[in-house]
């Protein structure tokens, strides 16, 4: 299949480059790699508001590591941006002269018909099932459901990231999809410079969550057991609101009688790098996920790491993590309490962590399989 050169389209991401979230990761990495082996990708970026704030929105690239970039007109509202960036981009994928059109999130994917109706071949990549965010109201929810049930209905092939996903294909629409998780870089472990500098964070000196400020991510009760335990480390929240600037403030209105935890807004390139490689622990007490990619790359860094106990969570760091009740803020605290107090504990958990997880998961395997789904 590599052998024939591709034209392939990409969209449902807001923008890349960027970390605004898992799925704009997703793209970028399956992009690079396919421009590396000679094919021709074109990625659909959202216009609009950055979530990493002002100095991000000016930046409009026309190419990126050999990918065209083309922005589409959206409407930036909460609800709205991905419905209207994803109607715009699929009729530019439509009438555009493409083998194959890879949707990315159920939302984008209720414009899925479209460009199957011109003759495309259209795969989706399910990253979660959006519906089931707190973030959402009654009319984006229903939208992301649309989007949903036409991936089930009109795609070529549709890709999961999880068993969970893939089962809920099969008992709601009795749908079979394609399992292919994430991958995951091996990276190059920092100094603590930066974070030093701007934050007061020294190597093994805090505790640290790293991803959207969204209510299914359970910072409420991280806060919640956090604030119940004894230890001088400090808990860092680093990431930014993605339509939830509400929650955001209401997190930091719980914290701030603790001065032991620090938002430090979205971060990326070496500041994310030197939170990593200097964390602690790495913490992620989701309610929901589709496939962490944060706790790929914590695990990467050799970080211990404390999640929660849902499948997407569990499936990924098998024996190689701790692992708490979801939701439950005293089981939580407690095992905050223990990693703590013994540091052996912890050393034993980040022995080990960053081989296991590299072999498990490979942006190059990912892109191989992806490949035998853009097959007709």
């Amino acid at each position: 299949m590599n052998d024939k050169k591709l034209r392939i389209a990409m969209l449902g991401h807001k923008r890349i480059p960027s970390r605004e979230g898992g799925v704009e990761i997703v793209v970028e990495e399956l992009s690079t790699r396919m421009v590396e082996q000679g094919h021709i990708l074109t990625c659909y970026n959202r216009k609009g508001h950055h979530i990493g704030g002002q100095k991000y929105d000016t930046e409009k690239l026309k190419e990126y590591k050999g990918i065209k970039l083309k922005s589409v007109w959206t409407l930036d509202k909460k609800g709205l941006a991905a419905m209207t960036a994803s109607f715009f981009g699929a009729i530019c994928c439509a009438f555009g002269k493409y083998d194959v059109v890879h949707f990315h999130a159920e939302g984008p994917c209720a414009m899925l018909w479209l460009p199957k109706l011109f003759g495309k071949r259209c795969v989706a990549t399910i990253h979660g099932l959006d519906h089931q965010r707190a973030k959402w109201g009654k009319f984006a929810r229903a939208y992301i459901m649309l989007g949903e049930k036409c991936a089930a209905k009109f795609a070529d092939e549709i890709i999961v990231l999880s068993e969970g996903v893939q089962n809920y294909f099969k008992q709601t629409y009795g749908r079979e999809t394609r399992f292919i998780p994430n991958g995951v870089n091996c990276p190059e472990i920092r100094e603590a410079q930066l974070i030093q500098k701007q934050f007061g964070l020294e190597k093994d000196s805090y505790i640290l969550f790293l991803g959207r400020v969204v209510p299914e991510k359970g910072l409420r009760y991280l806060i919640e057991a956090f604030k119940q335990i004894k230890t001088d480390k400090k808990l860092v929240i680093a990431g930014g609101a993605s339509d939830t600037d509400s929650f955001l403030e209401e997190l930091q209105a719980i914290a701030k009688d603790d001065e032991r935890i620090l938002f430090t807004g979205f971060v990326q390139g070496r500041m994310l790098e030197e939170l990593y490689s200097n964390a602690y622990i790495y913490t992620l007490p989701s309610d929901l996920e589709g496939m962490p990619l944060s706790l790929l790359e914590a695990m990467s860094y050799g970080n211990c790491c404390l999640v929660s106990d849902i499948a997407e969570c569990a499936e990924v760091v098998e024996d190689k993590a701790i692992i708490f009740k979801k939701s439950d803020v005293d089981d939580l605290r407690d095992k905050l309490q223990m990693i703590c107090d013994k540091s052996a504990t912890v050393a034993s958990y980040q022995d080990g962590a960053a081989a296991f997880i590299c072999s498990k998961y490979n942006w190059d395997e990912v892109v191989r399989k992806t490949f035998i789904y853009y097959k007709k």
